[in-house]
């Protein structure tokens, strides 16, 4: 019963995610050329956490997120049943978010899905790959160092929130910022096209990023 309750924390969590960070994008245009959509975007998605992590943070952790999942289970605060169970309640909270989208906004809205972005005038998949591993790297060592202490409970949200919009501010314009597989996949699928033949980027680079933050992160708090 516990477990059925984080899974559904966690649906709740990346639905959310995916209809106001997705939805900011499709409503107000996120593009680099269009500075006040290009913040709001990044806004919205860091607003989220925090909203996200001092409501369902205390039942699931709120980690709506594949790459979170991963480098928990690395550091084995999550059992690999559990991981599992987290990634596929993600993945339904997403697709529930893009529903939403499609029935608000139209299903050719493009749901803000992932793709290199055209303004990025040095753009590649190598490039889109090393600055997916690089944000979600960045993104995912902070969540863990302001969780592995306690006294840093009031405040996480917060940190964590403002992390994902930092990132966002870096990476809209050049892969759209994913950071989350999760948050990638459905958005992707929805909108077909592009977004999907690009989409294992944005499945392998936060997995990446992910699971060496959980590494270092271990290294580093080593004695």
């Amino acid at each position: 019963m516990e477990s059925m309750k984080k899974y559904i924390a966690e649906i709740i969590g990346t639905f959310v995610l995916v209809t106001f960070g997705c939805g900011t994008a499709v409503a107000v245009g996120c593009d680099s050329a269009n500075g006040g959509g290009y913040i709001l975007t990044a806004l919205a998605f860091g607003l989220v956490i925090v909203a996200m992590a001092y409501s369902i943070g205390n039942i699931s952790g709120c980690h709506i997120n594949p790459a979170v999942s991963i480098a928990m289970l690395i550091r084995k605060q999550l059992s690999a049943v559990e991981f599992v169970g987290y990634v596929i309640s993600q993945i339904i909270g997403a697709a529930l978010g893009c529903v939403v989208l499609g029935v608000v906004f139209g299903w050719d809205c493009g749901f803000g899905a992932n793709q290199i972005q055209a303004g990025w005038e040095n753009g590649t998949v190598g490039g889109a790959l090393l600055v997916e591993i690089i944000l979600t790297f960045v993104f995912v060592i902070a969540i863990i160092g302001v969780t592995s202490k306690v006294e840093n409970t009031a405040v996480s949200g917060l940190v964590i929130g403002l992390t994902l919009t930092l990132v966002h501010i870096l990476g809209i314009a050049l892969t759209g910022t994913s950071v989350n597989p999760a948050r990638s996949l459905m958005p992707a699928i929805f909108a077909g096209g592009d977004a999907l033949a690009q989409l294992w980027i944005f499945i392998v680079g936060p997995l990446i990023g992910g699971a060496l933050a959980a590494v270092v992160y271990s290294f580093l708090e080593k004695n």
